[in-house]
């Protein structure tokens, strides 16, 4: 007489008891499984930000702050459209402590035919940018010419089309990794680019109020030497440029890790009280469920079953139901996760990328195992309890 056959048989048998406990397990994998991918592509969202950036300090115009959310001009891709003369870039890397200046023109949303949702577009010069032009240079292996662009990862063109933005002719000649943030919507060109869609949008009545032909700039990323301090350097552009305001981004990825790390703590506090639960319950079900199959084991016993086996016994049906349940809860939280995830960034809010697909499949395998785990440890009480129940007392109760 073999334990394993026996189990199998047992949780046939009873489909009902059976469904029950895979469902119990199945509701625990889901919420373990789907907030720990969550957690993961905040945090790693949040890094994705701060690579992207690459920044210590952001020179805006002082009109922008009531524009735009500085916050989310990265998080949701919202740089609006506001300018100053493109002399600040000279003036900002004049300032001691400044090691690199990168300027970058911000076109406003627009829907071109290539896309389904508003896309911006910002000019870099390819030259200076340290921030953009790393990540162009992916699949790039020259600077971006006249009219060539790179797009986001969720800009609907693929490398060698042509798309139209303000009636130009611009061709695609490089796609960027995912962010995780609104800039995957964003095409880049270089400044020579930008000046003729600035005229292109003009034409159509959409200006940026400067007079026409001056060089103009929406925000220069600087870099601080090592050894200045950057609050430091941060006074002295703020001394230097009038009508300029500087802004460190560390204060704007502060406030973006403080909500991250709030949405993080609910999400585990959550995952831990679902645990709890769920392990209270399958201790419950498991009890109840050895007290009523008592006859049942006491006849296994008299026909030669010792009680090592029933104990075992208990255990792969606890184990199996376990794994079942957590191969359920993963594959409908996978599912809910890949397609729902541009839901799941909008609503929180917050950088929001995916891992890839072998830590994706490392995180499954490990809530499978972990479920089964939990639901052997429940039914291991139980199984003690079997073990000491003596068969003749058993068959007396049933009676």
């Amino acid at each position: 007489m073999k334990a394993f056959p026996l189990s199998v048989k047992n949780l046939l048998r009873n489909p009902g008891r059976t469904i029950a406990l895979a469902l119990l397990t199945a509701f625990l994998a889901l919420s373990v499984f789907g907030g720990s991918v969550v957690v993961i592509a905040l945090r790693s969202g949040l890094q994705s930000l701060e690579a992207r950036l690459g920044a210590d300090i952001i020179l805006v115009p002082s009109e922008a702050r009531s524009k735009v959310s500085f916050q989310n001009m990265f998080l949701q891709g919202t740089t609006g459209a506001f300018y100053m003369d493109a002399s600040v870039t000279e003036t900002a890397m004049q300032v001691p402590g400044v090691e690199k200046v990168a300027p970058q023109t911000f076109l406003a949303s627009l829907k071109a035919d290539c896309c389904s949702v508003k896309i911006q577009v910002i000019g870099i010069d390819p030259d200076r940018d340290f921030t953009v032009q790393p990540w162009i240079a992916r699949s790039l292996t020259r600077e971006l010419g006249d009219m060539d662009v790179a797009v986001g990862c969720k800009v609907e063109a693929d490398i060698g089309e042509i798309i139209r933005i303000y009636d130009q002719r611009c061709k695609v000649v490089s796609r960027l990794e995912s962010t995780g943030t609104g800039l995957d919507t964003a095409v880049y060109c270089n400044m020579d680019t930008m000046g003729i869609l600035l005229s292109a949008a003009e034409a159509k009545g959409i200006s940026h109020k400067l007079t026409s032909g001056d060089a103009v700039v929406s925000a220069v990323y600087v870099k601080v030497k090592d050894g200045y301090d950057i609050d430091a350097v941060n006074t002295a552009l703020t001394g230097r440029l009038r009508k300029v305001t500087a802004v460190r981004t560390r204060s704007m990825m502060t406030g973006v890790s403080d909500s991250l790390a709030g949405v993080s703590r609910t999400i585990t506090v959550m995952i831990v009280a679902v645990w709890v639960l769920a392990l209270v319950i399958l201790l419950l079900a498991y009890v109840m469920m050895v007290r009523e199959r008592s006859r049942e084991f006491a006849v296994l016993r008299l026909v030669g079953a010792s009680r090592r086996m029933l104990g075992r016994m208990a255990l792969l049906e606890s184990s199996l139901c376990g794994l079942i349940g957590g191969i359920a809860g993963a594959a409908v939280a996978a599912v809910g996760i890949f397609s729902f995830s541009a839901l799941i960034e909008t609503s929180l809010g917050l950088p929001y990328l995916l891992p890839p697909l072998p830590v994706i499949l490392l995180l499954a395998a490990g809530t499978i195992l972990l479920s089964a785990a939990v639901s052997a440890v429940a039914s291991a009480f139980a199984a003690w309890r079997l073990s000491r129940t003596d068969p003749g007392t058993a068959l007396r109760e049933g009676n």
